[in-house]
């Protein structure tokens, strides 16, 4: 009886062991899949900017390096 108890210990231990793996590995591909979908469904406005070339580093103005908002 005493090995019983033992080998059933054991085995809810395993159980234990892997279910809370399993569920860290859930965990990390939910988080995975929910930042994939905000990335791909997330499509944010265009901000004001200047265009290439205009920007000059002593006023501390920047251009973009290419926009894909407005075509030239």
């Amino acid at each position: 009886m005493n090995g019983d108890t033992v080998a059933t210990r054991r085995f809810s231990t395993k159980a234990l062991i892997w279910a809370a793996i399993c569920s860290g590995l859930l965990l990390v591909l939910m988080a995975n899949a929910h930042l994939v979908y905000t990335a791909v469904m997330s499509q944010p406005d265009c901000v004001a900017h200047l265009r290439q070339g205009e920007g000059d580093v002593k006023d501390g103005k920047f251009s973009a390096a290419r926009s894909s908002c407005t075509p030239r």
